[in-house]
């Protein structure tokens, strides 16, 4: 085992990460705060700004995956769509069967320069969470409660507020609505054959009211929809803790 590898796999190393992470996130956490005086002055700049400080926050995550743990995304499309990438609003549906999935998604968005403006339809039990939560919240990401009766006005209007963004913006959705295993997979399944739809090998049934409703919501500012599909070579299921241990992983993501 060389030097860093042995470092990888250190506690200390590990609280250090963790410790930079946290006091560099409520510091930026604390800038954000201030920034929204800047909001009734100029909203479009208020925007730019907190771009660049979730930047600065999210690409720290986006190290460890790449860097530290040397794991390899490969990208698989055809020219034209990549030519777009980082060029236009828009929507990636993306599987959702592992635990650093939205950890490839994110490393995806640096790739082409929308990490800061990145969305998502996040649970509003993360609102509260330090760090990120908070962050999102600046960002002006769309919370929700996954009770669509609750949800309906809340999620549209917070849609609707988006349309004007000024930053190339991709707004990820996990249609699963949870991530799979093999007890929810056999549910869905009989949920799907109790109401005559097909069958899905390696997917949970989607929630379509979230992904129907960002596309009416974002219609004339989203210019295209990517289906995105994530899977790892080997059959392995990486871990957040693998990556902090420098385990090396590989990832696939064929987009549509």
């Amino acid at each position: 085992m060389g030097f860093i590898a042995f470092l990888k796999t250190q506690f200390i190393v590990h609280l250090l990460i963790g410790f930079v992470f946290v006091v560099s996130g409520l510091i930026i956490n604390f800038i954000q705060l201030c920034t929204l005086v800047l909001w009734p002055i100029n909203k479009q700049f208020y925007r730019r700004v907190n771009c660049r400080l979730a930047y600065s926050l999210w690409s720290q995550l986006v190290m460890l995956l790449e860097w530290w743990s040397g794991t390899e995304c490969t990208l698989f499309s055809d020219e034209a769509t990549v030519n777009t990438f980082g060029k236009e609003h828009v929507i990636i549906i993306l599987n959702h069967n592992f635990e650093i999935d939205f950890l490839c998604g994110w490393t995806m968005t640096e790739r082409f320069g929308v990490l800061g403006s990145s969305k998502v339809l996040a649970k509003r039990e993360l609102l509260y969470v330090p760090l990120i939560g908070w962050t999102w919240y600046f960002l002006e990401i769309v919370f929700c409660k996954r009770k669509w009766e609750e949800d309906r006005d809340t999620v549209i209007e917070g849609l609707k507020r988006l349309a004007d963004y000024p930053e190339y913006m991709w707004f990820l959705l996990y249609c699963e609505g949870t991530r799979f295993t093999e007890t929810k997979h056999r549910i869905s399944m009989e949920v799907a054959e109790s109401k005559g739809l097909p069958k899905l090998k390696y997917h949970l049934l989607p929630r379509t009211k979230g992904f129907t409703t960002a596309v009416q919501c974002l219609r004339g500012t989203v210019s295209a929809v990517y289906d995105v599909t994530l899977n790892f070579r080997g059959n392995k299921n990486p871990s957040l803790l693998g990556i902090l241990y420098g385990k090396k992983y590989e990832a696939d993501m064929c987009v549509r």
